[in-house]
């Protein structure tokens, strides 16, 4: 039986790649410049996919495009972080809920959990804490609900990078992560999803204090 040749992956998507693992494990930082130049010098390519990357990850919402001040990382601060945490509290514990009643399988979940268990790096453990999310979500039996999580995937990571790299609270998280797949693996669903949305809401208000805080005054509340 003949193997079947693995597919290369165009200049566009190994560039896109390439600066996205870059943003998300801190080589480039929040505010950074991304010159299409340098870019392409050092990923041995024309400037053309450097800037259809570029145009992609603009609109992941990982990169800024203006026009007088060019292409920049995104900045992270407590609003950009209160918005994507929003929608993820709205929207990933329901997910996983319907995984967990449909009986879906979460070995995957299970993978990557050891896989962030056993990083040597920050880079290694945002990659696994990325796919263990995507693992309890994806299976929840609506491709749409799936794919408006995957669009929020990459900016919640970024600001996981940022919190991380000012407060390291990656231990405390593996052991909610543990928790939430141990009641999710149980078969409870209610629980599981209880325990998902505590997990995403503390990690928010620990990384971002003010966030919170910001939110009651703008809503008029004590």
């Amino acid at each position: 039986m003949t193997s079947v040749p693995t597919p290369i992956p165009s200049r566009t998507q190994y560039v896109l790649e390439g600066i996205k693992h870059r943003i998300l494990t801190g080589q480039l930082t929040p505010g950074q410049a991304l010159v299409e130049t340098e870019l392409a010098a050092q990923f041995g390519v024309s400037k053309t996919p450097v800037r259809e990357a570029l145009k992609t990850l603009a609109g992941t919402g990982l990169v800024v495009m203006n026009q007088y001040k060019g292409v920049t990382v995104r900045m992270v601060d407590a609003d950009m972080a209160r918005e994507v945490y929003d929608v993820r509290l709205l929207l990933e514990p329901e997910a996983l809920k319907r995984a967990v009643q449909r009986g879906a399988s979460l070995d995957a979940a299970r993978s990557a959990l050891t896989r962030a268990d056993e990083a040597t790096d920050t880079a290694e453990r945002s990659l696994a804490n990325r796919e263990f999310h995507r693992a309890l979500y994806l299976p929840c039996g609506n491709p749409l609900l799936g794919r408006m999580l995957d669009e929020v995937r990459d900016q919640a990571a970024l600001v996981s990078a940022v919190a991380w790299a000012a407060s390291p609270s990656w231990e405390r998280e593996a052991g909610e992560h543990r928790e939430i797949l141990r009641l999710a693996l149980a078969g409870d669903a209610d629980g599981a999803a209880r325990a998902l949305h505590s997990h995403i809401g503390s990690f928010v208000q620990r990384a971002f204090p003010h966030a919170e805080s910001e939110a009651q005054g703008e809503d008029g509340q004590a």
